[in-house]
């Protein structure tokens, strides 16, 4: 699953501008995936959550494929961002021109922004700290707890 599913369906996701709609499709492929190799079919009423402990009590713990993106995608955008080729000039260029009238679509760097919770700005500066990138990278991916709720 890790070697051969893995890296043929996240090939370049370093590059991709993660939707609501594409987050779900891969959360899909992976449930996809592991009913395949359980021999677990759709029609069995099996919940996603069961299947997750059937895989971690057969193969050990497994990170999910949207988490496996999302450091890939925080990791490249370190390695660019700390480099001076021609791929961080085109991460960090501005397209002349006119923008169409309609809503804005989501941009590459829309990502980076909402799971760091980072600034463009900021997050520039701490790319140049290899080892402190890296503790914004394992937060961001942590899920967050939210506080119990005090009102009731």
């Amino acid at each position: 699953m890790r070697s051969l599913v893995l890296s043929v369906c996240l090939y370049g996701c370093e590059t991709w501008t993660l939707t609501v709609e594409l987050q779900r499709k891969i959360q899909v492929t992976e449930m996809k995936c592991y009913r395949k190799i359980l021999i677990i079919r759709y029609s069995d009423r099996i919940r996603n959550e069961e299947i997750r402990q059937m895989v971690e009590r057969s193969m050990g713990p497994q990170q999910d494929f949207l988490t496996t993106v999302k450091k890939r995608k925080l990791r490249w955008y370190g390695h660019i961002s700390r480099s001076d080729g021609m791929a961080k000039n085109i991460l960090q260029g501005i397209v002349g021109g006119v923008r169409r009238r309609r809503r804005q679509r989501k941009r590459w760097e829309d990502n980076i922004r909402e799971w760091t919770g980072l600034s463009f700005a900021e997050s520039q500066r701490a790319v140049e700290d290899r080892d402190g990138w890296r503790r914004v990278i394992q937060y961001s991916l942590v899920p967050q707890r939210h506080p119990p709720d005090v009102m009731g």
